[in-house]
């Protein structure tokens, strides 16, 4: 695809999530993504193909699949014309993007914080956490935590790799991080089986994961923030989370907001950390004036990223395909 093509998909992608959000519609290409995921783990596991082999076959066919499908549907619309596949794309991206929906949930627990039990449930839809019995203070830095950490996964490495390798890059990272939610649990059924897809969702948001401190702190430099401790945090804190690339974001959105996140969490009743993320004389008891913060050095984040991605375009010549 010439770069200028390129460049109008990802701007006219980013335009429509930004105006519209992420489409709501039956065959949504994460909703398909699922069912064919679950039909190939059921297959395997009748087959007796449960384990690490049953795991990788299991990543090959559901990746392989989704690839194999969105350039079949581009091919045969392009047969009758090149723009049909041009508009395919457009239509695809927009609807893997999904920038203006995570702001939007952070902002409807904004808009509950009134009435707790309203606002417990919304937070439910973005948490995997107990929400049930959440102060007020708890539901703000649990939203804050998520709006943070899915920065990364829901924001940079979908953008930045549809901006480097189009929609084929895109397809395999929203792939790959359906592939994780799903099968990449440290239980007894998928301790083996989900190994493929844990560890390429680890790989495919390594740098992205990385390279969200200089954003935020260049978001927090232009609200007029604290732009050094989302550095100084993001390096100390980072590893306060289990996941080798969540902990980077959170921690750097906490030093530049210079409160404190994390504190008890429980998932199923039980206890996981009492531990705080960022520096003991920071805030805790946070309220909705700094979920408001949170949620414009988000917003900023995402225009710093599709400036970032705009600009990354040109490295397109450089690949083979």
């Amino acid at each position: 695809m010439e770069l200028g093509a390129h460049f109008a998909l990802v701007l006219i992608a980013c335009l429509l999530d930004a105006a519209f959000g992420d489409p709501v519609y039956p065959q949504h290409p994460i909703r398909l993504l699922g069912a064919w995921s679950l039909a190939w783990e059921r297959w395997l596991f009748a087959a007796g193909l449960n384990g690490y082999l049953g795991g990788l076959l299991h990543w090959l066919l559901v990746v392989g699949g989704v690839l194999a499908a969105w350039w079949a549907v581009r091919c045969g619309l392009g047969w009758f014309h090149p723009w049909l596949a041009w508009a395919w794309d457009v239509f695809l991206a927009y609807s893997l993007l999904c920038m203006r929906d995570l702001l939007a949930h952070g902002r409807r627990v904004l808009d509950a914080l009134d009435d707790l039990p309203t606002a417990r449930r919304r937070l439910s839809l973005l948490v995997g956490r107990d929400t049930a019995a959440l102060p007020r203070d708890g539901i703000v830095r649990a939203t804050i935590e998520s709006l943070s950490e899915n920065l990364t996964d829901g924001v940079l490495t979908p953008l930045w790799a549809l901006c480097l390798f189009g929609l084929p890059g895109l397809i395999v990272v929203k792939a790959v991080s359906s592939l994780d939610s799903m099968v990449g649990h440290k239980n007894a059924r998928y301790q083996r089986f989900g190994w493929a897809g844990a560890r390429s969702d680890d790989l495919v948001h390594w740098l992205p994961a990385r390279l969200s401190v200089p954003l935020v702190a260049a978001a927090a430099a232009l609200l007029r923030l604290h732009p050094g401790s989302a550095f100084r945090a993001a390096w100390r804190d980072h590893a306060l989370l289990p996941s080798p690339n969540s902990g980077w974001s959170e921690a750097a959105c906490a030093g530049a907001l210079r409160v404190r996140l994390l504190g008890p969490i429980r998932y199923g009743g039980q206890l996981v950390t009492e531990a705080f993320m960022g520096d003991a004389d920071w805030p805790a008891d946070l309220d909705g004036a700094d979920l408001r913060r949170a949620l414009r050095l988000i917003l900023v984040c995402d225009l710093l990223a599709v400036a970032v991605g705009l600009t990354l375009i040109p490295l397109r010549v450089l690949m083979p395909w």
